[in-house]
């Protein structure tokens, strides 16, 4: 069996120097550095069993930043480090997901029983995991909501359980369609404020000069048409989640106040002089490049870093294709539970399925589903049905090869990519617009299978 394996993370080189000395003569492999940035870094190149860490770190020393840090470590058991003034800090660090703390000085054997208390707790934790999918217990359903068993589904779950307790901010990306409100609900339905609201707005949807006193509310004869006073969505948010859905189509001007909110946690009803208070948990997403954005002056850099607490990545349809067979069953017997009529894929349409390209991700793929479903004539759903609706024409069963799913999906990928590179007269942009991909998401698929253009 490897050596469980350590991450010390500590700005004083000396103390990470001795504890590394003294858990390396336990038999554990010790990494250690002195800064947040670093330690994101290592945590995403390496697997670590346990994390030690100081909560005041450079560049800023915020205890605030290094909370927020506990939450990246996901399933990972983390052990704060803390002086004896800063009991605290150390409470509060538990609330935001340690598993435990120890104080400074260190005592080695201290140190090495903790140590080993918290890498069998994960150990075990594993375990049960396993356990489960022994047993039955489906990975790719549960109470999140979230339907998938690959591995960035089985990792963005394990990240929802971890910082749904908290009420750090986060930040949902990925493109439309990805189920960017879905990941919103199960932090809330999962959070310490579940039995409270959860109010989601749509800022894309709301036109500029209306948002405000949507979220705001009103008070009467604040503008014409103000007939009468009026709450608004923070208002109804409070003590529960706001969730602020393609918060990247805020207007400026609403940037300003919405960041004001944040910072002090209360706010001006529009007209009125009266403050009110405002205590909510956060969750905004989504698809534009907030970084860019910030850069091109179209997105506040302060309201930016406000809401990027944690950021989570919904992973593209095309990447997850193993996904799209269960997420097919998982639609299908919704639709059964509306209408009773239960519905089955034939075999040539579920390859088609996993081969196409999905540009509209899953909701493209339900609407798809929930269409051919409708005119669908028999208990099998057939490519038939699918061109109906669609206009796209299936891939010649003659065209799949291979026995197993992921053989037959790469014989269709390669497939698919051919013809649309010969659609496009070898125009790799053009065929990879076509395909629903980027340029270099086409050339890497284009190097994995061999194809040429």
């Amino acid at each position: 069996m490897s050596a469980a394996k350590i991450l010390i993370v500590d700005d004083e080189s000396a103390f990470c120097e001795l504890c590394a000395l003294w858990l390396e003569q336990a038999g554990y492999e010790v990494s250690s550095c002195g800064d947040a940035e670093s330690a994101r870094r290592l945590f995403n190149e390496q697997d670590f069993d346990l994390v030690l860490q100081d909560l005041a770190l450079p560049p800023t020393f915020l205890p605030e930043e290094g909370l927020q840090l506990i939450a990246l470590y996901a399933d990972t058991p983390v052990v704060v480090l803390t002086g004896h003034d800063e009991k605290e800090l150390a409470i509060k660090a538990m609330q935001a997901g340690a598993w435990d703390f120890i104080g400074k000085p260190v005592d080695p054997d201290m140190l090495r029983v903790v140590a080993q208390r918290a890498i069998e707790r994960r150990r075990l934790a594993k375990e049960v995991e396993r356990l489960r999918r022994v047993v039955g217990r489906p990975p790719e359903s549960d109470d999140l909501g979230l339907i998938g068993a690959s591995a960035s589904m089985d990792a963005l779950r394990e990240l929802v359980r971890r910082i749904a307790p908290t009420d750090v901010p986060v930040l949902i990306q990925g493109p439309s369609g990805t189920g960017k409100e879905v990941i919103a609900q199960a932090l809330h339905r999962l959070s310490q404020r579940s039995g409270e609201a959860f109010i989601s707005v749509h800022c894309g949807a709301i036109p500029g000069e209306l948002l405000e006193s949507e979220l705001f509310g009103y008070k009467k004869g604040a503008f014409t048409g103000a007939d009468k006073d009026r709450k608004g969505l923070l208002f109804m948010a409070d003590k529960g989640t706001l969730f602020l859905d393609e918060i990247g189509e805020m207007p400026l001007p609403m940037q300003v106040k919405l960041l004001r909110v944040l910072q002090e946690g209360c706010y001006y009803p529009v007209g009125s002089r009266e403050v009110e208070h405002i205590d909510v948990r956060l969750v905004s997403a989504t698809n534009r490049n907030l970084p860019k954005a910030v850069e091109e002056g179209s997105f506040r850099d302060d309201l930016y870093y406000r809401i990027k607490g944690l950021t989570l990545m919904t992973p593209p349809l095309q990447e997850r294709r193993s996904d799209i067979p269960l997420l097919v069953r998982h639609f299908l017997q919704g639709m059964a539970r509306k209408s009773g009529r239960e519905l089955q894929v034939d075999g040539e349409t579920m390859r088609w399925f996993c081969a196409h390209p999905w540009p509209g991700a899953v909701r493209e793929l339900k609407n798809t589903l929930e269409s051919a479903a409708a005119i669908c004539m028999g208990d099998v759903l057939t490519m038939q049905e699918v061109n109906l609706i669609s206009g796209t024409a299936s891939v010649p069963t003659a065209q799949i090869k291979g026995d197993t799913l992921d053989e037959q999906v790469s014989s269709l990928e390669i497939h698919l990519i051919q013809q649309a590179l010969s659609e496009q007269q070898g125009n790799k942009t053009r065929a990879a617009a076509q395909l629903g991909l980027t340029r270099q998401g086409l050339l890497k698929k284009m190097a994995r299978y061999g194809v040429g253009g």
